[in-house]
């Protein structure tokens, strides 16, 4: 539970929504820079919010309440039967954690976002748009490299905070989707902050009417923030 506290923030003007087409959304975004650290972040991700760069923001929409937080509960987390079958198809893939930005992650992050999203905001790929959402001033985030022999076929990078994972974003090469390995990522995720005694991976906002989003949901057991309150989800 965040402790109480009193929060500057700031409301974004309307814009176009990320995730439902035809809506609009709004954003909080924090003014106050006291809570830009590793114990301050951890109380905003159990708050509903989630950092983009070194920005911090929650979706804050008057008509809406679409977006709930999703964390999976590490203790407790139970592979699927198809996810187990995704660890086996890459048991061939090797997991390396990486505090360095290299170079060869923005290509595959390039390849992955001019092949797969080009109706997304993202598209077409530069460089500077890589840095500002994923390279954080306070919080240098964790990449951790998915290699197929030499070659590099996925990039997952989240941040590691005392008591959980946040997963920030997932790239990977667009010719490999037979592998699953954005849900390989998360799975390897898990499996990091079993090892390290983390009680949570957060995965961003489940957002049910986003096709996009769905794959969060069939992580089980989780919790979603659902009016201020986490609420288990077993089934």
């Amino acid at each position: 539970m965040m402790r109480e506290v009193n929060l500057k923030v700031g409301l974004t003007p309307k814009h176009p929504c990320s995730y439902l087409a035809g809506q609009k959304e709004q954003l909080l975004v924090l003014l106050d820079k006291k809570l830009l650290c590793l114990e301050g972040y951890e109380q905003l991700l159990s708050a509903g919010f989630r950092r983009s760069g070194s920005d911090i923001y929650r979706p804050h929409c008057q008509l809406c309440s679409a977006c709930e937080s999703l964390r999976i509960d590490v203790a407790r987390f139970v592979p699927s039967r198809s996810q187990k079958r995704i660890i086996r198809l890459n048991r061939d893939i090797e997991v390396i954690p990486s505090e360095q930005d290299k170079p060869e992650y923005f290509d595959l992050y390039a390849r992955y976002i001019n092949q797969r999203h080009q109706d997304g905001t993202m598209y077409p790929a530069n460089r500077d748009q890589y840095q500002g959402f994923l390279q954080c001033d306070w919080l240098p985030p964790l990449f951790i490299e998915f290699r197929l022999g030499q070659q590099l076929v996925a990039v997952a990078v989240t941040d590691r905070l005392k008591e959980s994972l946040s997963a920030l974003y997932t790239f990977y090469d667009p010719e490999l989707e037979h592998r699953s390995l954005g849900s390989f990522a998360i799975l390897s995720q898990v499996i990091m902050a079993r090892e390290h005694h983390k009680k949570w991976v957060y995965l961003g906002y489940q957002v049910d009417d986003c096709q996009k989003m769905n794959y969060k949901q069939h992580f089980r057991p989780h919790q979603r923030l659902v009016a201020g309150h986490w609420q288990a989800m077993k089934d």
